[in-house]
């Protein structure tokens, strides 16, 4: 069962956060602050934390671990995956995934006044893949997804306008995170297609090597 939480930033109450920060905070300057930093965003409906807000990733990561504790502790889901508001977990047939989202949907709405995503929260057999963090996983292997190999060309277009050197990290970024994937080939063709002249100098940096290993022996 893979879930996504509908329009999370936006909707995360301040009321319910608050609350739960509370539990673990007592200092009353540390929690005035924030109570200011909350009130400044979106105080007419009292919902809604700035995506780009240092603060915000670290409340939206505490505003879930309320469904991570029910998850564990109430629902004794074994196997259990989040990052952010995409999460996962598995089990043994259809029927018992499609029990727990539904406990999983009212818990939401009961306790944290979130709803699951209407076209992402849905349940399927792993050998279809699992789309998590952008790669598609398998039982022993991953690929990239389609959607991430599109987006790195791009960016990597709009970098190359800029410069040379930015498209360069770009790809060498992205070349690391691909390693853990199938995706020699789409990389080897990338790489070709933007960067020709960094194989041949690899080429020839290898061909070197090896003739020196020869005149050695």
């Amino acid at each position: 069962m893979q879930c996504d939480i509908s329009k999370y930033f936006d909707s995360i109450n301040h009321e319910i956060l608050f609350e739960i920060l509370q539990r673990k905070i007592s200092d009353k300057k540390a929690l005035w602050l924030i109570k200011e930093i909350l009130d400044s965003n979106n105080r007419e409906t009292g919902k809604g934390i700035p995506i780009g807000n240092l603060t915000s990733q670290l409340f939206a990561n505490v505003y879930l671990n309320e469904l991570d504790q029910f998850m564990k502790r109430e629902l004794k889901r074994r196997y259990y995956i989040r990052y952010m508001d995409d999460f996962l977990t598995f089990g043994e047939s259809k029927q018992e995934l499609w029990q727990v989202k539904e406990m999983v949907a009212g818990f939401l709405k009961r306790s944290l006044d979130l709803n699951l995503h209407p076209k992402k929260a849905t349940v399927f057999p792993v050998s279809m893949g699992v789309e998590f963090l952008g790669y598609r996983v398998f039982n022993d292997y991953s690929v990239l997804r389609k959607s991430t190999a599109r987006r790195f060309v791009k960016k990597l277009k709009i970098r190359k306008r800029c410069s040379e050197r930015k498209a360069e990290r770009c790809f060498d970024s992205f070349a690391n995170f691909a390693k853990s994937a199938r995706a020699w080939n789409f990389m080897k063709k990338t790489e070709q297609s933007f960067f020709p002249e960094r194989r041949e100098q690899r080429a020839l940096a290898q061909a070197n090597a090896d003739l020196q290993i020869l005149a050695q022996g």
